[in-house]
């Protein structure tokens, strides 16, 4: 089954896109396996310390982050689309079994298209409405996920 991808609308959305030289059956496993993401996801020097993963549509995709001063991050969303080594779609707006879950903040979409030397990595988080947008940027999307981005690879490149 191929999914419809997403129309990029940059009121609302942020982009990440890369080219990393890593295939993307390693960074698939860097998404996919809960201990592996664990390892990258977040950027010292917060840390991920829990994961879970049911990698299906509407199956749970749950994180908790840990900052160096005490705060705390679980999130619970659902997966809405898994095309294995080529897509991840996931929201924290539905929970698992696609249950409504109050305050969603973002869906989100990772690509992962094979190139000459690696993977072209597209990660593009979108946003309801502009201020929920600003609001990410402002919390560093795009160092915050380039950083996460670059923990994976080096640890892709040590699988």
């Amino acid at each position: 089954m191929s999914v419809t991808p997403i129309v990029f609308d940059p009121r609302l959305d942020l982009e990440l896109k890369r080219e990393v030289a890593v295939p993307p059956r390693l960074v698939w496993r860097a998404w996919t396996e809960p201990e592996l993401l664990m390892k990258w996801f977040t950027p010292a020097p917060w840390r991920t310390t829990a994961c879970e993963i049911d990698l299906r549509p509407g199956g749970r995709f749950r994180t908790v982050m840990e900052g160096p001063n005490g705060e705390r991050n679980d999130s619970t969303g659902c997966f809405l689309a898994v095309e294995h080594e080529r897509l991840l779609v996931f929201t924290d707006a539905l929970g698992p079994g696609y249950r409504p879950s109050g305050d969603g903040f973002m869906t989100a979409t990772v690509t992962l298209e094979a190139t000459e030397t690696g993977t072209l990595y597209t990660a593009v988080a979108c946003h309801k409405d502009e201020a929920a947008k600003t609001q990410h940027e402002e919390m560093g999307f795009h160092l915050g996920w380039g950083t996460a981005l670059d923990q994976l690879v080096a640890l892709a490149k040590g699988l």
